[in-house]
């Protein structure tokens, strides 16, 4: 018996470009020994050029994608979000830079730039640093038809961080559970790290080796937090690479901030006794299921953000934390009821109805409005106004 015999099966096209991609997986672990950790599985999986989720051309986002994120669900939370990126604009004066990590489709971008036109707050560029060419091929066709010339001239993307110094404001959604994460297990008080092997069929299987320096540093010191050593088999997820990349993503920010909007939980929930499997999850058509070994490329792999890690490598890398708050309390309290009340008077009823679901959608607790969390860093701006409601930083 399959264990996932509800998820429909991918067309043959898709089948054989998951085939080439676990081929070459199968070649990197010969050639590792034998087994290589789950983080660099999960990299080949999702950024492998030409072939990773990420990097190849299969549609991701929205109804007909794999999962619906904030901004492709509609139009109220690119704009109650772009409202206090207006904020820190004029805080910082015309030369600053609004630089959006991963970006989607380009819808968030679409609403960002016309809300800041609205309130007369349009950064001096608006740079979106995007990995994959065939979303980036999108993003453009998107901003191109939607935008005016005099905006869209002021859109760029970048292969890489800026590397100059700059000003301005960084913005992420959904970005750091995408980033490949190790996982590690404990036995007898040793720290082990999960690792992807060969059966004798050639399947994917998950085999434990003994952990690195780092990992194993990084396993001690969420023990030190929690006060007491994680218990026998306890299984979970940690990025120790975190802070080496919020550094490098950020790159030469002088002023400005940086706005995540991720799912997860503060570092005591993340690491509960009995969430003793972790977070890493796979997500095809819309269905979240455990299997993340089968159909290399063709699903997204994911685990949930530690925001108290988050909040580490922020302040680590000399920068305010400007606050911590549910997704739910960071739109209420930034006004997204008054987006909605406005948006309503100029649509019909059915439409009306679409923006109160996605009202719903984003701020409901069994939907993305507890799950989804909000946090921000800032250098000489102020953006605390915007975490007012329902702070949680106590929770770190």
């Amino acid at each position: 018996m399959h264990p996932h015999t509800d998820l429909p099966e991918p067309a043959p096209g898709a089948l054989h470009h998951s085939g080439i991609l676990a081929d070459h997986i199968r070649g990197e672990i010969r050639h590792s020994g034998g087994a290589i950790p789950m983080s660099r599985f999960m990299e080949l999986c999702l950024y492998a050029p030409g072939l990773g989720y990420y990097s190849a051309g299969s549609t991701k986002f929205g109804p007909a994608g794999d999962f619906v994120t904030a901004p492709e669900s509609g139009r109220l939370f690119a704009a109650t979000v772009s409202g206090v990126l207006a904020d820190g604009l004029r805080q910082l004066g015309g030369h600053a830079r609004v630089l959006e990590v991963g970006g989607g489709s380009g819808a968030f971008a679409e609403v960002a730039l016309k809300r800041m036109l609205e309130l007369d707050a349009l950064p001096d560029r608006y740079a979106i640093l995007e990995p994959s060419a065939d979303l980036r091929e999108r993003q453009r066709e998107h901003l191109e038809r939607t935008l005016v010339p005099t905006v869209f001239e002021l859109v760029e993307w970048l292969d890489r961080p800026f590397q100059d110094e700059w000003d301005g404001l960084l913005f992420a959604n959904e970005v750091i559970d995408a980033l490949p994460t190790p996982r590690f297990v404990l036995r007898e008080g040793r720290v082990y790290e999960e690792h992807v092997a060969l059966d004798g069929n050639d399947g994917f299987v998950r085999v434990d080796r003994p952990a690195d320096a780092l990992l194993e540093a990084a396993v001690r010191h969420i023990e030190d937090y929690l006060e007491q050593p994680f218990a026998d088999g306890y299984r979970s997820e940690l990025l120790p690479q975190l802070p080496y990349w919020l550094q490098a993503v950020g790159g030469g920010l002088r002023s400005g901030g940086m706005l995540f909007f991720d799912y997860g939980y503060a570092r005591r929930e993340y690491y509960q006794p009995q969430r003793s499997d972790g977070t890493l999850r796979a997500f095809y058509r819309q269905r979240m299921h455990e299997d993340v070994l089968r159909w290399p490329g063709l699903q997204d792999l994911t685990a949930s953000v530690d925001f108290t890690a988050l909040a580490e490598a922020g302040t680590g890398a000399g920068l305010d934390l400007a606050g911590y708050c549910s997704q739910a309390s960071f739109l209420l309290g930034n006004g997204i009821d008054q987006l909605l009340a406005e948006a309503e008077s100029r649509t019909d009823e059915a439409g009306a109805l679409r923006l109160r679901q996605e009202l719903k959608r984003l701020t409901l607790p069994e939907q993305m409005g507890e799950r989804f969390q909000a946090m921000a860093f800032t250098r000489d701006i102020d953006l605390g106004a915007a975490f007012l409601l329902g702070d949680m930083t106590w929770r770190l």
